[in-house]
């Protein structure tokens, strides 16, 4: 018994109209019922969509106000360690820099993940951090030769430590400085896969 070809569709240019077949191969599918989450594509036996192919990627979710906060104490601490070079030096040493950078970056790539604005939040920690590195190095200069507190000397006489770390500051200053701000965009995005 042969069944009768379809009827033909007059707007159809090719002249016999097509049953609808479901997309790309994946058979059709119900919609799921009130309350149950809905699945892209049918699954089959070990989790794994039709065909071989593997679910896309997760992105690494983190807790961006967490990420800022350690970075900010990153900085913190770094830029201590660095005002310490600064004064055993007695000069700026660019690549400590490009580590202050770096290690905020790092550190705050991977607790707040693929959040987008992070990059940018980590360049500029990182650039207020390098800054903050400088300036406490002078100020510790400046307690040793004013014979007090560091804190004395970085909160009673910023403007003096200030208008010297301006003097002492050349174009590889800013330069190192912008490094160390594109090291932490870098190493946050990197972080974070």
């Amino acid at each position: 018994m042969t069944q009768p070809p379809p009827p033909q569709d007059n707007n159809n240019p090719y002249g016999q109209q097509q049953p609808p077949q479901p997309g790309y191969g994946y058979p059709q599918q119900q919609p799921p019922a009130p309350g149950q989450p809905y699945a892209p594509f049918p699954q089959q036996q070990g989790g794994q969509p039709p065909m071989g192919f593997p679910p896309p990627p997760a992105g690494r979710s983190g807790n961006a106000g967490l990420a800022i906060l350690v970075a900010v104490v990153v900085a913190l601490v770094l830029a201590g360690i660095y005002g310490a070079i600064v004064k055993a030096t007695e000069h700026e040493i660019g690549y400590a820099a490009v580590a202050v950078g770096a290690v905020v970056g790092f550190a705050a790539g991977k607790i707040g993940g693929r959040n987008q604005a992070l990059p940018f939040v980590c360049a500029v920690i990182a650039l207020a951090g390098v800054y903050l590195g400088q300036i406490s190095g002078y100020a510790m200069m400046f307690a040793d030769y004013a014979n007090i507190g560091f804190f004395e000397a970085l909160f009673d006489h910023f403007d003096l430590i200030n208008e010297a770390w301006k003097s002492e500051a050349d174009a590889l200053t800013y330069v190192f400085m912008a490094v160390g701000a594109i090291a932490a965009f870098g190493s946050s995005k990197k972080a974070a896969l």
